[in-house]
């Protein structure tokens, strides 16, 4: 795994954080994503060290990316993609 760009949607579906990237698109074009603090539309390009911060329901979660992955990952890998920081 090395440090390269990726969208938005696929390191939301790629770290498990949302199950599909189908979804990752739909919570994101309704605005209740935000990457360093700014609303984030799918196509937005994180790289390490970025803040995501995902509304769903009444809960919101914050987590640090540590590392970009080059294409998908295992069920134990995904977590190690991030930190969680609330």
């Amino acid at each position: 795994m090395y440090n390269y760009n990726m969208r938005l949607d696929k390191f939301l579906k790629v770290s498990r954080l949302i199950k599909r990237r189908t979804v990752a698109n739909k919570v994101s074009d309704q605005g209740r994503i935000y990457v360093n603090g700014i609303i984030a539309k799918p196509a937005k390009q994180l790289k390490t060290g970025d803040i995501i911060s995902i509304i769903q329901a009444d809960k919101e979660i914050k987590v640090r990316i540590k590392t970009i992955p080059t294409g998908n990952v295992s069920v134990q890998q995904a977590s190690e993609l991030y930190e969680i920081i609330n």
